[in-house]
């Protein structure tokens, strides 16, 4: 299956970025290179441009993709989460701008041997590097009652959490657990029916927490966003698109620190810790998709964009 990837608030990423024809740019999650080929197009043969990915395919794919364009051109299989490490590999001082688009990609969604999706029966797997250790099937098998409870109330928020943990114990006693729609028989079983019959999928919370835990999404976020923005030059600019509340709520946490550093207690009348803000919002409630792009791409909905500036 070729590596299709609908970018969500391209143009909104694209002007937020300010791109200099011959500046550095980073893409931390390439996928399928949507993004990346808006940011290629603007850059001139002078600039360098660096695609991450975690997984291999996207790399694959987004290298072909990108071809054509004349800008200095970087593509590692790599988690954003070591930013630092990858422009130090590089001989790269700094970056002009950086995006981070979080989350799931519509190629893994769309590929039902990924075993991301509800939709789709595949193994369990949920893996956005398919080299990684630990699969969807280990957690669902192997994780205490306790553990997979606290995955899907707080990566899932799923207010049914206590009882689709239960679900799922009792369940695999019978028997390993592996394929999607076994997961989901289970999960539509642990939520009353009355409470199935508005809203999403029941099985989207749940799914969502496993992915996180699968992939470590949430854990290491908060330093990820850290080293973004160390490594940006004087005007550079961050971009992250965040898919929900848990993503959201540590990019808010982190950009917040960066604009306000002062350690000192709130009564003291002056500061006197010296720590002086190097970064300034560009926008201030984050920026979502507008009508037109949620009638050709529903995945939009939850899609929310923030972005600030190096100073």
């Amino acid at each position: 299956m070729e590596f299709n990837h609908k970018p969500v608030l391209y143009d909104e990423v694209l002007e937020s970025l300010n791109i200099k024809k011959d500046g550095v740019y980073v893409d931390g999650t390439m996928g399928g290179a949507g993004h990346s080929s808006g940011i290629c197009e603007a850059l001139s043969k002078e600039a360098v441009y660096i695609g991450i990915d975690r997984d291999p395919a996207a790399i694959e794919a987004g290298s072909d993709r990108l071809r054509e364009y004349v800008c200095e051109k970087h593509f590692v299989n790599d988690n954003y989460y070591n930013i630092e490490e990858i422009l130090s590999n590089l001989n790269i001082g700094g970056a002009d701008g950086i995006l981070l688009d979080l989350g799931v990609s519509s190629h893994q969604l769309d590929t039902p041997e990924r075993g991301f999706s509800y939709m789709h029966d595949a193994e369990l797997d949920m893996r956005m590097n398919p080299n990684d250790r630990v699969t969807a099937k280990q957690i669902v098998n192997q994780y205490s009652e306790s553990e997979l409870y606290r995955i899907i109330k707080d990566y899932g928020e799923e207010k049914w959490a206590k009882r689709i943990a239960k679900f799922i114990c009792d369940r695999r006693r019978e028997g390993e657990i592996s394929s999607t729609y076994e997961l989901v028989d289970i999960i539509k079983a642990a939520i009353p029916s009355s409470m199935r019959r508005d809203g999403p999928h029941p099985a989207k919370r749940t799914f969502q927490a496993i992915r996180i835990e699968v992939n470590r999404e949430l854990e290491l976020l908060e330093n990820a966003v850290e080293s973004c923005i160390n490594v940006l030059n004087k005007g550079g600019r961050l971009a992250i698109i965040t898919f929900h509340s848990l993503e959201d709520r540590i990019v808010k946490e982190v950009f917040a620190r960066r604009l306000n550093p002062c350690t000192c207690p709130k009564e003291f009348p002056v500061c006197v810790c010296g720590k002086v803000a190097d970064f300034k919002k560009i926008t201030g409630k984050p920026v979502m998709a507008g009508s037109i792009e949620l009638e050709e791409n529903p995945r939009a909905r939850s899609a929310k964009l923030r972005v600030g500036e190096k100073i």
